[in-house]
């Protein structure tokens, strides 16, 4: 509590000077002097050495950006209007393409990476997307190279085999490499949050692309994007989904919030459960709407303090393997919180819950 209202506090003073990645504590990061290395060395994928990766990736991209702003206040050579041949000889100017909204990621990306978002929404969406004439799926901000995109069309198409995916990107040299991996029901185009997709999809799934946004710019984005989903059909059925979350770099732990065209629906926790400590490693992949808000008073800070104490009082299971504690520790956590999902799921290392209350206070 006292190291939480410290960091506040810090951030309060010095604003945007402080990075917006913690390292917390971590035996891991205690061990590694005692053998001579670096924690980055000794354990690189714990969840003690993830932060310093992220600390460092934050630097980085922060004189990428004092750069870039230094490059735009120079005076720009004014562009032409490319002309165009008309009719009978006449020319005519056209204006230049939309710029794509929002700004390029980092691009970090890893095969397999996504599997678990990608087992959940094939679980809980494919009816979804069986129900959809032709359902289209976008993989929004897919990264450096395109695995992300090829994995969600094979992973799909086990739930509803008419299913399109859309890889959309920002940068123009990510879309041009991966227009090799294109193929029957899968494209590559660039675009941004104004998802220039042929239909409205009937998913889109952003990973890892709001993290470098403010929080405050976090709720225009949604809106943004929920309105393109498909509308559900008469009866209420088939309308789009919007997934937006964060994960690490092998896809490990990961928390995504679900949305539909009326707004965020539920926030689900997904772990490898062999390499958890206690439920709050979780914290530090929360996506941006909350990953500031784990703090005192907040709901999300309270749940997963709750989850810990669940977690606790399940060790008792641990000597029947990871699964059965945390089986057993989500059901205990249900008794006060609103849990949606059950064993199936469960037994995947996964906890759903509804976003009402979760959602930041103010």
């Amino acid at each position: 509590r006292l190291a939480s209202q410290v960091a506040e506090e810090v951030r309060s003073h010095f604003g945007k000077e402080v990075l917006r990645t913690s390292i917390p504590r971590s035996v891991r990061i205690s061990e590694a002097p005692s053998y001579g290395q670096p924690v980055l060395t000794y354990d690189p994928g714990s969840s003690g050495a993830l932060p310093y990766f992220e600390a460092a990736r934050e630097i980085a991209m922060r004189g990428v950006v004092i750069h870039s702003e230094a490059h735009q206040n120079q005076p720009a050579a004014p562009r032409r209007p490319r002309p165009r041949r008309g009719r009978r000889g006449h020319t005519r100017t056209m204006p230049p393409p939309p710029r794509p909204v929002g700004t390029a990621t980092r691009g970090t990306t890893n095969p397999n990476r996504l599997r678990r978002m990608d087992r959940w929404i094939t679980a809980t969406h494919g009816a979804a997307l069986r129900r959809a004439d032709h359902p289209l799926a976008v993989d929004l901000g897919y990264g450096h190279a395109p695995w992300t995109a090829v994995e969600l069309l094979a992973r799909l198409r086990t739930a509803a085999p008419g299913t399109r995916v859309t890889g959309i990107e920002i940068d123009p040299d990510r879309v041009a490499a991966a227009q090799p991996h294109a193929r029957e029901g899968l494209t590559f185009v660039r675009g941004g949050f104004e998802v220039p997709a042929p239909d409205r999809p009937h998913l889109i799934r952003a990973a890892n692309v709001l993290r470098q946004y403010d929080e405050d710019e976090v709720r225009a984005v949604w809106e943004r994007l929920t309105a393109r989903l498909a509308r559900p059909d008469p009866d209420g059925l088939g309308g789009g989904l919007l997934v937006e979350g964060t994960c690490d770099e092998i896809g490990r732990r990961h928390v995504w919030v679900a949305l539909g065209p009326e707004g965020p629906r539920t926030v689900t926790f997904a772990t490898r459960l062999g390499s958890l400590d206690r439920p709050s490693d979780l914290a530090e992949r929360l996506p941006k709407a909350l990953i500031h808000r784990n703090v005192p008073g907040e709901p999300v800070h309270a749940f997963l303090r709750d989850f810990d104490r669940a977690w606790a009082a399940a060790a008792p299971y641990a000597s029947y393997g990871a699964r059965q504690r945390w089986q057993r520790a989500v059901r205990e956590l249900a008794a006060d919180w609103p849990v949606v999902d059950g064993p199936a799921r469960w037994r995947q290392g996964e906890v759903t819950v509804a976003w009402g209350a979760l959602a930041p206070r103010g």
